[in-house]
């Protein structure tokens, strides 16, 4: 588990590919204090077990369904990327509940400075409409942001000065892919809203359902 607070930048210090499965080895510092093998770490928003590490970098295996579902195959040596360790207990809670598992990739089609902050449009696949909701959260590239625009298959973020310098975020310009991991909460409500029994249509949750049981 995560918070979408972003520890540091990290750089690709190389990578290693066969097929759709890749060998990441990033070199960081903040990090590296207190790893272990074994470790989760979020990449972009993406998490990730650390099997290896030195006194100045760490390494990671991204498996076949991360290589295809996220924006982890894009990168470079050279690429900078937004590294989290899994949150502490005794830490400050201070973004949103954020698990690592990417739900789509989407593609910045708009980025605007306005004031002291930049806007940043990102479209994404239509399956996805129902989870962007306005005033909500949601991770990019692992970076705890809020919702405060919404289209069919838009949405609008804001980031101030301070994320745009400790987050690739900042960097990224029209054209480029991100990470998307919708609101935790909101997926788990709508799932189980949505919730169907394939052999009994009642075990639906709806109005009706409700009347029925007492709730309404």
């Amino acid at each position: 588990m995560f918070t979408g607070i972003i520890e540091e930048l990290g750089t690709i210090q190389g990578i290693k590919s066969q097929g759709s499965t890749l060998v990441l080895n990033i070199k960081a510092k903040k990090v590296l204090e207190d790893i272990k093998l074994g470790d989760s770490i979020s990449v972009n928003g993406v998490c990730l077990t650390v099997t290896e590490f030195t006194h100045a970098s760490f390494f990671l295996d991204v498996m076949p369904e991360t290589f295809h579902s996220t924006s982890l195959a894009h990168l470079q040596q050279g690429s900078l990327v937004n590294l989290e360790r899994a949150m502490s207990s005794n830490g400050r809670f201070g973004g949103h509940f954020v698990t690592g598992h990417v739900d789509t990739v989407g593609q910045i089609v708009k980025r605007e400075r306005k004031e002291n902050a930049i806007y940043i449009d990102i479209q994404y696949p239509n399956e996805f409409n129902h989870l962007a909701l306005y005033k909500g959260s949601i991770a990019l590239d692992g970076t705890s942001l809020t919702i405060f625009g919404t289209s069919d298959n838009q949405l609008t973020v804001s980031i101030i000065p301070h994320t745009a310098k400790e987050s690739v975020l900042g960097m990224k310009k029209v054209g480029d892919k991100v990470n998307i991991e919708f609101d935790m909460i909101g997926k788990y409500l709508h799932s189980f809203f949505e919730r169907k029994n394939p052999h009994n249509h009642k075990d639906r949750i709806s109005v009706d359902f409700l009347k029925e049981n007492g709730f309404m």
